[in-house]
């Protein structure tokens, strides 16, 4: 990435300011405004990972980019994190809402700021801008969202077509990890440490919460801004990766949303675009001032003549845990749904045959090592996250395959699969993978679904199965962008245990599934000869950040690695996912900030009540007043009709214990 030297404008930095909130609460911001511009509009990005430390260096590249190109820039803590005053208990709660409203208010009020408000951010940023949209602040004027969702049930960490996500309780964890360190003396003066102690007390692991509403109830729906498009008017460019966990929300947004939009989906994992770890990264920022110089600033940059919905067509690349680049090019649909995109109908036939003919059943349940190759459910793209090569999950699957392809096909969208099936068993899942078959067997991972198969009605209405009933049952994969060549062979893989990715059911459920009347849908995009002429995006640019320095790890947290061990003697699969391990020195502010952590699987044989994720994390602030450090370590499990959540938690200041405190709770499942 090339780091930009020359601007429009110099720069004036304000390391804090407080934004005052109608119920007497101060919220803390970052500002950067361009030097000589008068009033400008704002970018504001609002987010609760500590704006003092935790992404400082990362704000630092972007928003001193954009204010020197003639933006003012704000980086605003939520309520109760980093160094803004209050309390923080859940995500994406009413009151962050309002607090974001009355904020923007104030911001497009002052006499730097023209009264034009932008909101900026990605992944929880990119959340609360568009729930944000919904309520209609009269000076927000945009939203650039970038690895977000519309729907937080079906898109999110928590539920994945209505089963447990793996993510739900090590995401639980890591936040609980972060609510626990102090604010900053410098900022805040005398009061951090009644701050402190006030974020300890009302600290709990947020899994609690969120394990109380397994369905798609009112708790899900609010902040899901796919329950009413209609109320974000204002315009809105949508970005994610294919490696992200939220690349489907783009296409929804465009398909749902009326207002003006685009939408933009590289290889990327979760990532803004012009720092990656897929390549090829982009001009992102150059992307961002076209954006809000057309909306904002009223200029003629052409972004509003490109086509609605530009993608990363991926090529077949070998099975592999990591990829630091993914070869493609860039296509385009003029509007979406496109109507160009063509479903195509491959029925389950006999012997395996996808697309071929014949009646009949076929029967699966699968051992609970099927998962074990998944990979991540899609986090930053690097650690090993990536699936491996699906022969070793398919041999615990019921697989079709097509005969080789005598012409490159490539598809745009969604898969499904419409599942006519029967189950024993009244709780049961499916899993369903779309895999590209190389000549010499080789299977590569293109999209996935699952479906609680309680849910088939909907995840609003759960039902339990009629054991030997025969029922119809709709999977949608991930939105996926890829082209399959000549030779190779498309294969569906579909299974009863997706393990860890999906908590597994109280029993193992064999699914029979009727052939003929089972079928893959692929949405085949066919050739657009525009393409060819599609603008290049500029090179990737950013502004210097203040130096950082990456310290020596902890020895026994650089042994923390991805793994899957199997113990051929009692039967147990662990999988290790490595979640954090940094030790960054940030001289600017005088502190060292070190942290560690870890989330382990583990289930034994054949028994999926032995299902259980572990998780250890250790977070340490180093400043002139002290060492101040969070150690946690806690653990989902399950019987038959509960999830047990266990947590102890540990703070010390100069090694002496400060807070303690231990968690044990059971919580019924509910048609999971």
């Amino acid at each position: 990435m090339d780091i930009r030297t020359d601007y429009p404008f110099g720069l004036i930095e304000e390391e804090n300011i407080w934004v005052p909130l109608p119920d007497g609460t101060r919220l803390a911001g970052r500002l950067w405004r361009p030097d000589g511009a008068g009033k400008v509009p704002l970018i504001l990005e609002y987010l609760p990972y500590r704006k003092r430390d935790g992404t400082r260096a990362r704000d630092e590249g972007m928003h001193r980019y954009l204010a020197r190109h003639g933006y003012a820039c704000l980086r605003l803590d939520i309520r109760g994190t980093g160094d803004s005053e209050g309390i923080l208990t859940d995500e994406y709660s009413a009151q962050e809402l309002s607090d974001g409203v009355a904020a923007i208010a104030w911001l497009a009020a002052q006499d730097w700021c023209d009264g034009q408000v932008a909101m900026y951010g990605i992944s929880w940023g990119g959340f609360n801008g568009l729930q944000i949209a919904a309520l209609r602040p009269p000076a927000l004027r945009t939203v650039i969202t970038v690895g977000s969702t519309d729907d937080r049930y079906a898109t999110d960490i928590h539920w994945v077509g209505g089963c447990l996500s793996k993510d739900n309780f090590d995401w639980s964890s890591t936040m609980f990890a972060m609510q626990d360190l102090p604010p900053d003396p410098a900022i805040v003066g005398g009061a951090w440490r009644a701050m402190w102690a006030a974020r300890r007390e009302a600290n709990a692991p947020w899994i609690l919460r969120w394990l109380q509403h397994q369905s798609r109830d009112a708790y899900w729906r609010h902040g899901s801004v796919c329950e009413d498009f209609s109320k974000i008017t204002i315009p809105v460019y949508a970005v994610s990766g294919w490696a992200d966990n939220y690349s489907e929300a783009v296409p929804r947004l465009l398909a749902g949303l009326s207002g003006p939009r685009l939408g933009l989906i590289g290889p990327w994992a979760h990532s803004f675009p012009h720092s990656v770890t897929v390549e090829p990264a982009i001009g992102w920022l150059q992307e961002v001032l076209r954006w809000c110089d057309h909306w904002l600033k009223g200029r003629d940059t052409g972004i509003m003549d490109e086509p609605m919905l530009r993608v990363w067509m991926q090529d077949h690349v070998p099975p592999r845990t990591c990829y630091h680049a993914r070869p493609g090019r860039w296509v385009a649909e003029d509007i979406w749904p496109s109507p160009r995109i063509r479903p195509q109908r491959m029925a389950l036939g006999a012997n395996g045959l996808l697309g071929g003919a014949g009646a009949g059943t076929a029967s699966i349940c699968s051992p609970l090592w099927v998962g074990l190759t998944a990979g991540e459910v899609g986090r930053y793209g690097d650690a090993a996250e990536w699936a491996t090569d699906q022969r070793e999950d398919d041999g615990g699957s019921l697989v079709f395959v097509t005969a080789p392809l005598a012409a490159p096909l490539e598809i745009l969208g969604a898969p499904q699969l419409t599942l006519r099936f029967a189950s024993d068993k009244p709780f049961a899942l499916v899993s369903v993978r779309v895999n590209d078959v190389a000549p010499g067997g080789a299977s590569t991972r293109v999209a996935i679904g699952h479906l609680n198969l309680c849910h088939r009605h909907g995840h609003g209405t759960p039902q339990p199965l009629v054991p030997g009933q025969v029922e119809t049952a709709v999977v949608d994969l991930d939105d996926i962008a890829h082209s399959f060549p000549a030779g190779h062979r498309i294969a569906v893989s579909i299974s009863t245990v997706y393990w860890p990715i999906v908590w597994p059911s109280p029993e193992l459920a064999t699914l029979t599934v009727h052939l003929g009347d089972s079928a893959l849908t692929l949405p085949v995009r066919p050739p657009r000869p525009e393409d060819a002429a599609l603008r290049a995006f500029d090179p990737p640019e950013a502004a210097e950040a203040d130096a950082q320095h990456d310290l020596p790890p902890d020895p026994v947290a650089a042994l923390i690695r991805r793994t899957v061990t199997r113990d051929l003697l009692s039967g147990e699969s662990v999988v290790d996912f490595p979640r954090w391990t940094y030790a960054t020195a940030m001289p600017a502010i005088g502190q060292t900030h070190r942290g560690t952590g870890l989330a382990r699987y583990r289930i034994t044989g054949d028994d999926p009540l032995s299902a259980r994720c572990e998780t250890r994390y250790t977070v340490q602030i180093e400043r002139p007043d002290g060492l101040f450090t969070h150690e946690s370590e806690g653990a989902l499990s399950c019987d038959a009709t509960h999830f047990i959540v266990t947590m102890r938690l540990r703070i010390t200041e100069n090694g002496a214990e400060v807070f303690a405190r231990d968690w044990q709770e059971r919580i019924p499942r509910d048609h999971i």
